[in-house]
């Protein structure tokens, strides 16, 4: 069977199948993995952002749209991605508003006293968290809508 006739019959293959059902699971744990050690090694927010999307994104190639959609609906991906960005400006704000600058995370100490260097990096994961719940938004909503020509019901 060509790969013409494949995409017609809707299927991409057995083969493609199973192996996207035991990597996905992978992928988003290496996502996540990443956002959280990226205040230590290379790596953060962007990055496992764009990982965990991808795995949405590949199971939208090896099934169909419809399928990765029932797994990762249009609505969670609006609240992830509201959520991310809610997040990451909303730390900013409250640095802001304890006395401290934009990102400030040594200001987050005046409500829990953890002590500055504490909070840095608890601020910085909180913000990488953030980013990559909105990043991943993002690349799902970019291949979704030019996957499918800005209509979601009529799939890929």
């Amino acid at each position: 069977m060509t790969g013409e006739q494949m995409s017609k019959a809707g299927t991409s293959g057995i083969i493609v199948e199973m192996a996207v059902r035991i990597a996905t699971p992978f992928i988003q744990l290496f996502g996540m993995y990443v956002i959280a050690h990226g205040h230590y090694s290379p790596g953060g927010g962007f990055q496992g952002g764009v990982i965990l999307g991808s795995a949405f994104i590949l199971l939208g190639i090896a099934f169909n749209q419809e399928m990765a959609l029932r797994y990762f609906s249009e609505r969670v991906n609006s609240i992830l991605g509201s959520s991310g960005a809610l997040i990451y400006v909303g730390t900013a704000v409250v640095c802001a508003l304890l006395g401290g600058l934009f990102l400030d995370y040594s200001a987050l100490d005046r409500v829990l006293p953890l002590g500055p260097v504490e909070w840095r990096s608890m601020g910085i994961f909180v913000v990488e968290l953030g980013v990559g719940l909105a990043v991943m938004s993002i690349m799902t909503s970019l291949f979704w809508d030019l996957g499918s020509g800005g209509d979601l019901e009529k799939g890929l």
